[in-house]
């Protein structure tokens, strides 16, 4: 999985993944979002936009990303996941606590 991380504004990064986040790419994200974290960017956007597939290992790859943000004092939200991401964040219901925004400015807002 290829994953882009662009620094938007003091402690505030984007990131992009683009592929599926599953069992083979999740330790990789989740060690990707904690660097990241550790880097100064305690806030961060995931954009879901190009991950077409996420499974369990994929969910414990954002949690793990959103603890790191929380602990260092930030947040971390998704934006704009398609169909199969959004499907599986409601089923166990995770959007309650990683809401889906349907924008990366919607999901900047407030951080």
């Amino acid at each position: 999985m290829d994953l882009a991380i662009a620094p938007h504004a003091p402690g505030v990064a984007v990131v992009h993944p683009h592929g599926r986040l599953d069992l083979l790419a999740a330790q990789d994200v989740k060690t990707r979002l904690t660097e990241t974290v550790a880097a100064g960017h305690q806030r961060l956007v995931v954009d879901l936009t190009d991950v077409p597939f996420i499974d369990s290992s994929g969910l414990g790859a954002l949690i793990g990303g959103l603890k790191a943000a929380r602990q260092a004092g930030g947040d971390l939200r998704i934006a704009r996941p398609g169909e199969q991401p959004r499907t599986v964040l409601q089923l166990t219901t995770l959007d309650r606590v990683l809401r889906p925004y349907a924008t990366v400015e919607e999901a900047l807002a407030g951080l």
